[in-house]
């Protein structure tokens, strides 16, 4: 469920994200409510992830994912491009995402 929770957190996360460059400083009504409850469903389920998980290793994959689907939307939705050293930087990311996942002994697997 641990992993699970912090999928959910995560894409929560990203939906608040995405929703508050909507809002447009908070001046449109419904992505500024999406804003506020993504977010609060984001910590919510990051707080119930925290009971099993190191908070280091959390945060690693609730960052790093984040910052890679955020960059997604604001491509797919926003059209957003990201020059090559953004890009390198991003698989840099989900690169140690992944050492963090197959490698250390404190992430849960």
């Amino acid at each position: 469920m641990t992993f699970l929770f912090l999928a959910l957190a995560i894409v929560a996360e990203v939906i608040a994200t995405s929703a508050l460059k909507a809002s447009e400083g908070f001046t449109r009504l419904w992505p500024s409510v999406t804003v506020v409850i993504g977010y609060g469903l984001a910590f919510y389920l990051l707080a119930l992830v925290l009971r099993t998980m190191p908070v280091g290793i959390a945060y690693a994959f609730w960052a790093g994912l984040g910052i890679v689907l955020v960059t997604l939307v604001g491509i797919l939705v926003y059209g957003e491009k990201p020059d090559l050293p953004a890009l390198l930087g991003l698989g840099m990311i989900v690169g140690g995402v992944v050492v963090i996942q197959v490698f250390s002994s404190v992430s849960p697997h």
